[in-house]
């Protein structure tokens, strides 16, 4: 159910009110709209502050909402709590399984169940629930019991789905300042993680799920952060006892640094300077419309052995000099070479103001 999500940002609902459009908004996300634009972010018709009046049915449905998941402690029972509403998954990798879902016998936003083959939680659920309150990271609900070797968790649908797909498939060919905005937005998400001592390990475009999107206009697009720590070096998961090869044991080569390279992934050389490698393989996937890495070489043992030698990818045609110089940064065959997230960010910032906007 929509209603209780915001749509300027997508995520639910704190101190909802309703516009002369009809529509209903975060009040502090739609005054800073208004503020901007002074028109309907949805009708597009003029629109202004004082119109703006406070929507008693959703927030009471909220805070309904927020009681019973929280009285249950963030954990789920399914077919009780949360049931799938079909039976074949929406997504699915060898390990990974995305399933859409709904809420049982209440109201409740949009979700999906996602079941990880091979992982284990690290802590309790209400963890989880807090490190994803951020604009920018996938929100989890909470977790799902199930068996041993594998974790559900209850997530936040993106019907959009992720950046890499809607780059490929969609004909999404954001412009640069919209690529700028989506960069920000994900370096802000990891800037979270960073602080929190969390290793995302799996940066690309397809760990990026798409909210809003419009290949014109920057502030029209929203984008969070999803599927981190799952690696060897993670903090808050672990791998099964009975697991091999799952997503928490495959090192990711066409994203990952050298030095998880060379070490095969050794749990000591996972970092935050490992993630801002990988984030500058993301931003080239991207600037260049989902083109997979190092696309020419088939074999990962190619792709390996360039890396190590340190091979650049090719400069994307939408980068300009100073735009190629944050990505290539990030490259650095010594870890204390690159930047930090914090440091990238204001990098990217200055590409924001800079004059080329295509």
């Amino acid at each position: 159910m929509d209603s209780l999500n915001c749509p300027l940002t997508c995520d639910i609902f704190r101190d909802p009110v309703i516009g002369q459009d009809g529509h209903t908004y975060e009040r502090k996300d739609i005054i800073a709209w208004l503020q901007r634009h002074g028109t309907s972010p949805i009708t597009r018709e003029p629109m202004n502050i004082e119109s703006l009046r406070p929507n008693h049915v959703v927030h009471k449905i909220v805070d309904e909402f927020a009681a019973i998941y929280k009285k249950k402690d963030y954990q789920f029972r399914l077919n009780v709590d949360v049931r799938k509403t079909e039976t074949r998954p929406w997504f699915q990798t060898f390990s990974k399984a995305i399933y859409k879902a709904e809420w049982v016998g209440r109201q409740g936003p949009p979700i999906v169940l996602i079941k990880i083959d091979g992982a284990k939680a690290n802590h309790e659920a209400l963890f989880y629930v807090q490190l994803t309150c951020h604009p920018h990271i996938v929100r989890t609900f909470g977790l799902v019991e199930s068996d041993m070797n594998s974790v559900m968790l209850v997530q936040e649908c993106a019907e959009q789905g992720n950046l890499v797909k809607l780059l490929r498939e969609n004909n999404f060919k954001p412009i640069r300042n919209v690529l700028v905005e989506i960069f920000i937005q994900i370096i802000d998400a990891m800037i979270c993680l960073a602080d929190n001592k969390i290793v995302h390990g799996d940066l690309a475009c397809r760990n990026v799920l798409v909210f809003r999107c419009n290949p014109i206009v920057p502030e029209e697009n929203l984008v969070k952060l999803t599927d981190f720590g799952l690696t060897q070096g993670s903090n808050i998961f672990s791998v099964a006892a009975s697991s091999s090869k799952t997503t928490m044991t495959i090192i990711p080569v066409r994203y990952a640094a050298p030095e998880l390279l060379r070490t095969n992934g050794d749990k000591m050389f996972y970092s935050e300077k490992s993630d801002v490698y990988s984030m500058g393989v993301l931003m080239w996937e991207a600037c260049s419309y989902g083109t997979l890495p190092f696309v020419s070489l088939t074999n990962d043992t190619d792709v390996r052995r360039c890396k190590l030698r340190g091979d650049q990818l090719p400069r994307p045609t939408i980068c300009d000099e100073d735009f190629w110089s944050a990505i290539v940064h990030c490259w650095r065959l010594e870890p204390s070479e690159r930047p930090t997230f914090k440091e990238l960010r204001r990098k990217i910032m200055h590409l924001a103001h800079g004059s080329n906007s295509t």
